[in-house]
């Protein structure tokens, strides 16, 4: 019997046939019955098969494939965890938390891991994943055998999908906080109750960076939230730091890292307040300032109002800035382009009235690979400033 298939309409292959994970639903021709979430093969118009994918009425992008091939999509799950793994234990050596899965750029879409030493932090995006757990979850246990394996899936993209908001224990023992290592420091992260994973894993590099580039500097680090940059900046040999987060929480999770680092002797100083706040005080200037703000727009009508806000906080940031001092400023915003927000951040500085030059773009962390197939699993950006 002929396998249940969707079928494209015709010139609507390209993109499959270029391994992009996405189909949407006006490429589609016709559909088998199928319940949402089902694994079904994709044909072009002409019969050739394509490959299969995970299929759900619910969502504008009606479907993602698991397979450009024949391979069974199970056993092609398998194959891709493995791979995944290989690439981490090949590049990343100096830390014990990262990112095993990225999604699409790891060949799975629907699908984020982070490890943190022995605990696992899953998030499924997704339907077709959300069917898929049971098979993910086996198959961590038998790779890894983790000492726990927490999910914290709020996401929006969950609720396009029908899917409700989900956070708990999936295996293995309850763990509140987890101490990690990277480049020599320490970190507190905890599990439940945090913003995304627990930690910010694609700033590794940027952490590199800011360490680099902090001695003898005052900073300022807004939006701080666990305080891995001002741990960062301490451990560069910065004079002094002051550390920005709207949440108490935060700020108090911050002094712990710093604690936790030996740095309490340093001149250090945290502020729980309204960051758009804060830069409006009279405040002395600082060498080096970062501005790591949450997502400004989570869906494409946001641009606009985005766009305002990133404009006006980084105006605000470059007039807090000494001559010759650095702004290292970051968009984890999907749906402003890295050429919109260096616009943004021209009109900023023109605004401010200052003279600045980019150092430097953004690092790509290792463990957060793009898929060059699919372009638009890439969400952060910075830049690094030079402010005459």
């Amino acid at each position: 019997m002929k396998e249940p298939a969707v079928v494209l309409k015709k010139n609507k292959e390209k993109a499959v046939r270029q391994r992009h994970h996405w189909i949407f639903s006006g490429a589609i021709k016709s559909l088998p019955d199928f319940n949402d979430g089902d694994i079904l093969a994709v044909r072009t118009s002409q019969g050739e098969f394509l490959g299969r994918g995970y299929f759900s009425r619910r969502s504008s992008i009606i479907g993602r494939m698991l397979t450009f091939d024949d391979t069974p999509p199970l056993k092609a799950l398998d194959e891709r965890l493995d791979a995944s793994l290989y690439l981490r234990r090949e590049l990343i050596r100096e830390t014990d938390a990262y990112r095993l899965v990225n999604a699409e750029g790891d060949g799975i879409p629907g699908l984020i891991v982070d490890r943190y030493d022995d605990v696992l932090v899953v998030q499924i995006t997704t339907l077709g994943m959300e069917r898929l757990k049971s098979t993910v979850l086996s198959l961590l246990i038998k790779k890894l055998s983790p000492r726990s394996i927490y999910e914290k899936s709020i996401l929006p993209a969950r609720r396009e999908e029908g899917l409700p908001d989900f956070e708990g224990l999936l295996y293995g023992e309850p763990v509140e906080a987890v101490e990690i290592q990277e480049c020599g420091l320490r970190f507190l992260v905890e599990i439940p109750g945090s913003q995304k994973t627990g930690f910010f894993l694609d700033l590794r590099p940027m952490r590199r960076l800011v360490r680099s580039l902090s001695e003898g500097r005052r900073v300022l680090n807004c939006f701080c939230y666990t305080g891995s940059f001002t741990v960062a900046a301490l451990a560069g040999g910065a004079r002094a730091t002051d550390s920005v987060d709207i949440s108490e929480r935060a700020v108090g999770l911050a002094r712990k890292n710093v604690a936790l680092n030996g740095f309490e002797s340093k001149e250090q100083t945290f502020h729980v307040a309204d960051v758009f706040e804060f830069l409006r005080r009279d405040l002395e200037p600082y060498d080096l300032i970062i501005l790591d703000p949450p997502a400004f727009a989570k869906k494409k009508a946001d641009v606009l109002r985005a766009g305002r806000g990133y404009k006006d906080i980084n105006r605000l940031a470059l007039l807090k800035i000494r001559p010759s001092g650095l702004l290292l400023t970051f968009s984890c915003s999907h749906f402003i382009s890295q050429d919109l927000f260096q616009q943004i951040i021209f009109q900023a500085a023109a605004e401010a009235r200052k003279g600045v030059r980019i150092l430097q773009r953004h690092r790509l962390a290792f463990d957060h690979p793009l898929n060059i197939y699919h372009p638009e699993s890439e969400y952060l950006k910075s830049l690094l400033l030079y402010v005459d």
